[in-house]
């Protein structure tokens, strides 16, 4: 009886943790161009109560942002994005050539098959900030890819 009282607990806190959190879909690093030291995050999150992404960071990188690409007449620009909303039952796209996470100052290369730990720091609806560990693998296309267009299974 007593086992069972803690597993339910147990269970009902999982439960919660998990209500707050975005999930994450494809998540990979490209690898750096050699003599550089920035590359690109990229990934698919959704969040069925909705929840905004403020910030994400990673040991592997001194500077993490979250970036957009955006056309300003004629030129593709990039800019910092301070706050990313993640509307409730949507899937935003991280991706080449729109938002993006931009990992600058990498402490060293990336080698392709590996994986990078980042740290995603979010608000809930309820306003709660939470911090949710990904780890995105190295990659010179999306995991979710196929291998003849680029383009993401479905």
């Amino acid at each position: 009886m007593m086992i069972r009282v803690f597993t339910a607990a147990a269970l009902l806190a999982v439960c919660a943790t998990a209500a707050g959190q975005v999930q994450v879909k494809d998540a990979w690093v490209r690898p750096a161009l050699r003599g550089q030291n920035t590359t690109g995050a990229f990934m698919s999150l959704s969040s069925a109560d909705g929840a905004r992404l403020l910030g994400i960071s990673s040991s592997a990188a001194g500077v993490v942002e979250i970036h957009e690409m955006v056309m300003d007449g004629n030129v593709m620009r990039m800019r910092a994005v301070p706050i990313l909303d993640l509307p409730a039952g949507k899937t935003v796209e991280l991706k080449p050539g729109g938002y993006h996470v931009m990992l600058m100052d990498l402490k060293r290369p990336l080698a392709v098959g590996e994986k990078v730990r980042l740290e995603l720091r979010l608000e809930t609806r309820d306003k709660r900030l939470v911090t949710q560990p990904v780890e995105a693998i190295v990659a010179n296309h999306s995991p979710g890819a196929t291998t003849t267009g680029g383009e993401h299974k479905h």
